[in-house]
C-alpha cells in the first residue's frame, strides 16, 4: 500500500496532511493507546501489544504530523471473507472524514487481495452504511469470526451490530 495524502478540505494553519499508510512496528504503543481508550470506553475490543504485533499485517494508520490519529485493520477470515476490525480515530481528529478513508484503503487492499466479502462488526451502523455495507444478522456470518467474541465483557450478550459489504455487487455497480 503506498503512501496517500488526500484531504475532504483545504489546510487551514492549524491542520496539516493526514498520511494513510501500512503500520509499522514504532506505531504499536500509540496505536494501542488509541484502540484501548475506546475499548474502555464499550465501544470495540481490546487490543494487548502483543495482539497488534501478532497482527502488523493487517494494519494501517492516519498519521499527522508524526502522530498516529487512527488506525484498522483487514483481518482475513477465509477464502471470501475479511473483517474491518481495531478501526478508532482519536476524537480530536473525528468529522475529518479519516475513518472513512481508512476503510476506503482497507477496502481497496481487500479488492487487490481477491476478497469478495468484507464485514464489521459496530455499533457505528450509519457510518459503515455510508461505505456500503448493510446490516446482516449476526448468525449469518461463519461461526469462525466469533473466537474474538469470548474475550469480550458483554460476551454472549453481543449488541453490537454485524454489517457486510459484497465488493463483487459493489465493483459491478461500479462499471454501470
Amino acid at each position: 500500500m503506498s503512501k496517500t495524502k488526500t484531504q475532504s478540505h483545504p489546510p487551514s494553519e492549524k491542520e496539516s496532511e493526514i498520511i494513510i499508510r501500512k503500520a509499522l512496528v514504532q506505531d504499536v504503543p500509540a496505536m494501542a493507546r488509541l484502540i484501548n481508550w475506546f475499548a474502555s470506553q464499550g465501544q470495540m475490543l481490546p487490543r494487548s501489544h502483543h495482539q497488534i504485533y501478532q497482527y502488523l499485517r493487517d494494519f494501517i494508520v492516519a498519521e499527522e504530523d508524526g502522530e498516529i490519529v487512527g488506525c484498522g485493520a483487514l483481518h482475513i477470515v477465509w477464502e471470501d471473507l475479511a473483517e474491518v476490525r481495531s478501526l478508532a480515530v482519536q476524537e480530536s481528529h473525528q468529522r475529518r472524514g479519516i475513518g472513512r478513508r481508512l476503510v476506503q484503503a482497507l477496502l481497496q487492499e481487500a479488492r487487490e487481495l481477491g476478497l469478495p466479502r468484507v464485514f464489521a462488526l459496530t455499533y457505528q451502523q450509519t457510518f459503515f452504511e455510508e461505505l456500503g455495507f448493510h446490516v446482516v444478522p449476526r448468525e449469518s456470518l461463519p461461526h469462525k469470526i466469533w473466537g474474538d467474541c469470548l474475550n469480550c465483557p458483554k460476551f454472549p450478550n453481543c449488541d453490537e451490530i454485524a454489517m457486510i459489504l459484497d465488493l463483487k455487487k459493489d465493483r459491478a455497480e461500479e462499471q454501470r
